[in-house]
């Protein structure tokens, strides 16, 4: 695969600069007023830092223990396997992330789009 590569999605675009057996790194790019999925990884573990715009960043172990934050560029956070969580730009927002490799890790509990289930691995 050729990198860097632009990825279409809904609330905007990722823009993939690494992929390896070992890690993989993406930015983010999420128009204001919309979110990704509401989701959780098997596998994947991953690391984000907000660049630039304003996030709501929710987060939880459960559909019923979940938290909502504001969050401004500098903030970092990390989804752990199994953990539920999802963004909404507030404003137009960058983020960066790396994470271990399984970039089709996904089960998505609920999503604006239309995309709720598991992404075959």
């Amino acid at each position: 695969m050729e990198l860097p590569r632009q990825v279409d999605k809904p609330w905007g675009h990722e823009l993939w600069y690494a992929l390896t057996d070992r890690y993989a790194g993406k930015v983010l790019h999420v128009e204001a007023g919309h979110r990704l999925s509401l989701q959780y990884h098997e596998v994947k573990d991953e690391t984000n830092y907000l660049l630039s715009g304003r996030l709501k960043l929710t987060k939880g172990t459960g559909e019923d223990d979940l938290t909502e934050i504001v969050i401004e560029p500098g903030h970092t956070w990390r989804n752990r396997p199994g953990e539920i969580h999802t963004i909404e730009a507030i404003e137009t927002a960058d983020v960066l992330e790396v994470s271990t490799p399984e970039l089709d890790d996904v089960v998505r509990l609920s999503d604006h789009y239309g995309r709720q289930g598991t992404t075959a691995h």
